[in-house]
């Protein structure tokens, strides 16, 4: 077996030129059955193994610098770095990161996992080169999908007059996680049917040498293009035509839901675990696409609106062609997505805009300025919002309760389980105001016992459990957590009860007055960077009334949450049932000590 002896790209270099596509196979038998097994981006990874070895056996790394835009296809890369052990031995299976991360290897140069950033790195890299004099290489592999995004344009537009060497890898398999939207893909449309001869070409028009290469997927053909453009002295674009999924037949049939899998059986295909694209019955996605669907149907001025990932809004294929003109999916460009939905709602239409809480954070300009200041009734859903579990640092969505709070006319909301979701949805639809829901990644439902019986109030919270010592407010998911603490509390001799404080924006102030007065400690936990969060602002509340209460916030740390399963990270951040409790208590005792003395 070759990747036995494949601890660097020195090793893949030592190789004869006829050991590439068995080198090649090995890679992708490695990556399809540790994704087999734990999950991962599998479709991607699939379709860039010979662009991989290929680039490790043309440049010099980690003196040439290779940079993976997103990151999410760099399983290849790590394997051919020194960190093979991590996907063919399952006793090390989950010891590295999903994406690149330098503290892991030397061959990776930064920590990613947002897209279209990958140019922009690359003219970095080489403008430090220049100024310092040296000569090495720079190489940025992006994605068609990619391409959409504001920020490859602009570095695109900087990289064409760099006036040095640079080389970019547009790696198109004309898929992004579904499929493309926009003008740029009729031009690639156009250049790989005419094997990248086509007038209509958008590289050349910025002023990029060109280069085509129909074989993505042929490792001889790729390390004769790329042999051609080590140490070039001028910018060029090598296109290359590559298979999402390549070498994997359910893969490459259905790229979409098999871009990011959980575990699955390689013989059959079948799923032991969710697959991105699928919208199981029950979850966030599922209640969402479900209500705003028929929403749709009641109301032609409902419209959905995604940026290249229509299953966070629960939007299938189906759902997607019921929907027709009322789903837009704009591409990865998530600034364009909210600035558009703003263009909407001003011409008297409901928006709602569904992305990932970590890909929001690009479009917070677009939030502030063009939504809020125009206090325009666009709706923001906020998929994946907290910590996610294994996606990584870059994927936590642990900070959108810190910049929504501060923009005005923004309400905020967080419900604590699908049924409020459900209620969160219906209010939605009378709001003439922006508004932003955020939930997690996966669906709970804490059943009918604790559930209001009333419609939602913009503001109001709920008192779920009353108590004589500690009162918890607790946040979205958060809520099921204090809950199981306040039992421990009650194990511990202490009387705790729980407020759902789902209103982040505006807060219930009368209620966390009136409660917190009541008890001798007022905890605020959340799911969010403390800074700036919920509880900070509580306890704002709560001086600006005169509360002497004691008060404490429960948050995540003030540093990047590393990969790992939600279950996990909840622990590392003490936010579990558990961590939640231990804290409570140790603060009760350092009280009642303040208190003897």
């Amino acid at each position: 077996m070759l990747l036995e002896h494949i601890a660097s790209p020195r090793d893949v270099k030592a190789l004869d030129a006829t050991a590439l596509p068995q080198l090649c196979d090995e890679v992708r038998r490695a990556i399809l059955e540790n994704a087999a097994a734990v999950g991962g981006h599998l479709a991607p990874n699939l379709g860039v193994v010979e662009l991989t070895v290929a680039l490790h056996r043309v440049f010099d790394s980690p003196r040439d610098k290779i940079i993976f835009d997103v990151s999410h296809q760099s399983y290849a890369h790590k394997v051919l770095t020194g960190r093979a052990a991590a996907f063919t031995d399952p006793a090390h299976y989950g010891e590295v990161s999903g994406f690149s991360n330098p503290h892991e290897s030397e061959h990776d140069f930064f920590s990613m996992g947002h897209t279209s950033t990958s140019i922009s790195l690359a003219c970095g890299l080489a403008k430090a080169r220049d100024l310092a004099g040296e000569r090495y290489n720079v190489v940025a592999v992006i994605g068609d999908g990619s391409l959409s995004g504001g920020l490859a344009f602009e570095g695109l537009d900087n990289a064409a007059v760099l006036n040095s060497g640079i080389v970019i890898v547009v790696n198109d398999n004309d898929q992004s996680i579904a499929e493309n939207h926009g003008g740029i893909y009729g031009c690639l449309a156009r250049l790989r049917t005419s094997g990248g001869t086509a007038s209509n070409n958008i590289f050349r028009a910025m002023g990029f040498d060109y280069r085509y290469l129909e074989e993505g997927n042929d490792v001889d053909s790729l390390v004769e293009a790329l042999e051609a453009l080590r140490g070039i002295d001028h910018p060029v674009v090598l296109h290359v035509h590559t298979t999402k999924g390549a070498g994997y037949d359910p893969a490459e049939r259905a790229p979409e839901v098999w871009h990011h899998v959980g575990s699955f059986d390689i013989e059959s295909g079948r799923k032991h675990t969710l697959i991105s694209g699928d919208v199981p019955e029950g979850t966030y996605a599922d209640i969402t696409g479900a209500h705003l669907l028929e929403a749709m149907k009641r109301d032609p001025r409902v419209v959905g609106v995604t940026a290249g990932m229509p299953y966070v809004m629960g939007f299938t294929q189906e759902r997607r062609a019921q929907a027709g003109q009322q789903f837009v999916d704009v591409g990865i460009a998530e600034e364009h997505a909210v600035t558009m939905a703003a263009g909407m709602a001003a011409g008297g239409m409901k928006p709602y805009v569904a992305i990932y809480s970590t890909f929001l954070e690009r479009s917070f300009d677009q939030m502030l300025v063009d939504v809020c200041r125009n206090s325009l009734p666009v709706t923001f859903l906020i998929d994946r919002a907290g910590l996610v579990g294994a996606d990584g640092s870059t994927h936590q969505g642990v900070y959108d309760l810190s910049y929504l709070r501060l923009m005005p006319n923004m309400i905020v909301a967080a419900p604590r389980d699908v049924r409020d979701l459900k209620k969160l949805l219906s209010l939605s639809a009378e709001i003439s105001e922006p508004m932003a829901i955020r939930y997690p990644k996966d669906g709970d439902d804490m059943g009918p016992g604790i559930q209001s019986q009333r419609d939602f109030r913009v503001g109001e919270w709920e008192l779920l459990s009353s108590g004589g010592d500690v009162m918890i407010f607790a946040v979205g998911r958060m809520v099921q957590f204090a809950m199981q603490a306040s039992i421990e509390l009650m194990g511990k001799g202490l009387s705790a009860g729980v407020v759902d404080a789902r209103f982040v924006k505006p807060m219930d102030e009368k209620m966390l007055v009136e409660q917190a007065k009541r008890v001798r400690l007022a905890v605020m936990v959340e799911e969010n960077a403390l800074a700036g969060g919920f509880g900070e602002g509580a306890i704002r509340v709560l001086e600006e009334n005169g509360v002497a209460t004691d008060v404490m916030a429960l948050g995540v740390p003030d540093r990047f949450i590393g990969h790992g399963t939600i279950a996990e990270q909840l622990a590392e951040c003490e936010l579990d049932a558990y961590g939640i409790a231990r804290r409570i208590l140790a603060r009760w005792k350092e009280r009642e000590g303040r208190a003897d003395a």
